[in-house]
């Protein structure tokens, strides 16, 4: 058969490709941007007519509206929902639910770039569902913006249940689907998810400045997203030759790129390009990254897996937390008694920056939350430990910055109060004597 043939045989209704789904499936779904809203809806269809039984479905960061008919709490009881990183659907639901009932979704620890391995050899997953490009003259479809655990998925031998959307960027990198190993294949023209940026205020901007003094000319960005990254990027606009290895592409990473700040010259593994695992922003993003050569998608397990990072000199990579212990210990996806987040790519890139010749990982958060109620920086966590203590190396706050590397406990503790907001400093003294870190 053509490539045309192959493809034409394989197109069909979200109807008839969810009918493929056997009872008691695994299934896995595009990460973001790449969730496939036609199967979604489908597949809660199925679900909820009784047609489909004792299935799992694992996703990661799902858009709210997209998501919303597959993760309805009227389906709790008919389909397990398991979430590999908590976003704002997944609080909302677990919300809901949570007082009178449990929790209405189950929670997979992991390290991103363990993903992969963990949804194949661990879990099973047999099913595959995700958005993807146009297919090319070669019978391809690229991943677009999320190549992270898709390609291990699609490449597993689980049925592959693509949406093909044209509104998903064709973008280059080791991202690429054969329409040889689809299992079904169906058409919906669509807009793609948009995260809008967060507004930024002067902590935020007070913070980026002094991220942005530690940047040396040559440097390799990691960025995670919010305001604080997006500060770093503009305050970084005066710098020269900076490369990007980073697990999400950022609009802050793609305004470095496109004022000639990010060249990727100084890069010892690929060089010329800007990789990332998965992209998420705006349409002016999604515009950006489409047949262009200069950004490159890459598994996750390529990307984050902390071997290849160190690969780089000079890594910087920024981070975010919700608590820091007088340690240096972080919870960065467990907040007032239930999970928030998730384990993501933190440690993965604090491990691979440190690893760096040159490098620095930075944890990087306000000194306060719940508008100046809760220090961020504690005398104990309440939740679990994202990022141990012996990992942690640069923290800032908008009061300065700490080198957690070569001190001693009761050094830590001294320059976490230093760099903690002063109306709960006393109160962190007091607490560090208690537990007789400070003499």
């Amino acid at each position: 058969m053509t490539i045309k043939a192959t493809y034409n045989a394989k197109r069909m209704t979200a109807e008839q490709a969810v009918a493929l789904i056997s009872n008691g499936a695994k299934i896995a779904t595009g990460l973001a941007v790449s969730f496939p809203p036609a199967l979604a809806t489908a597949l809660a269809d199925r679900v909820s007519a009784g047609d489909l039984r004792d299935a799992s479905i694992y996703t990661m960061l799902p858009p709210a509206t997209s998501a919303a008919p597959i993760l309805s709490p009227d389906l709790a009881d008919h389909i397990r929902h398991v979430s590999l990183f908590h976003g704002g659907i997944e609080r909302a639901a677990d919300a809901a639910r949570l007082d009178a009932e449990g929790p209405l979704l189950d929670v997979l620890p992991v390290q991103f770039h363990q993903i992969p391995r963990m949804l194949t050899d661990h879990v099973g997953a047999d099913t595959f569902i995700t958005t993807v490009s146009n297919m090319d003259a070669n019978g391809c479809f690229s991943l677009g913006t999320d190549a992270d655990y898709a390609l291990a998925l699609a490449r597993s031998g689980a049925r592959l249940i693509m949406e093909v959307n044209p509104a998903m960027p064709y973008v280059h990198g080791d991202c690429m689907i054969h329409v040889s190993d689809v299992t079904a294949l169906v058409e919906n023209h669509v807009p793609l998810c948009q995260v809008p940026a967060l507004p930024r205020n002067a902590t935020d901007d007070a913070i980026g400045a002094i991220i942005a003094a530690m940047v040396e000319d040559g440097a390799c960005l990691q960025m995670g997203i919010g305001a604080v990254p997006d500060a770093v990027c503009a305050a970084l606009m005066g710098h020269k030759h900076l490369g990007i290895h980073t697990e999400l592409l950022t609009p802050g990473l793609v305004s470095l790129i496109r004022a000639g700040v990010v060249d990727n010259s100084a890069k010892a593994l690929h060089p010329g390009k800007s990789v990332f695992t998965f992209a998420m922003g705006d349409q002016s993003l999604y515009d950006f990254i489409h047949d262009n050569g200069a950004v490159a998608a890459h598994p996750v397990e390529h990307v984050n897996a902390p071997h290849i990072i160190a690969q780089n000199d000079r890594v910087l990579s920024v981070n975010a937390t919700i608590q820091m212990d007088l340690s240096g210990a972080c919870n960065s996806e467990y907040m007032n008694g239930r999970q928030y987040s998730g384990t993501g790519g933190q440690l993965d890139f604090v491990r691979g920056a440190y690893a760096s010749k040159g490098g620095r990982s930075i944890i990087a958060c306000h000194s306060t939350a719940a508008k100046g109620r809760i220090s961020r920086i504690v005398p104990w966590l309440d939740g679990p430990v994202t990022t141990p203590r012996t990992d942690t190396h640069i923290v800032v706050t908008e009061y300065g910055w700490a080198d957690m590397k070569g001190k001693s406990l009761a050094e830590r503790a001294r320059a976490l109060i230093a760099i903690a907001h002063p109306d709960f400093r006393e109160n962190l003294e007091r607490a560090a004597r208690e537990r007789r870190i400070l003499a």
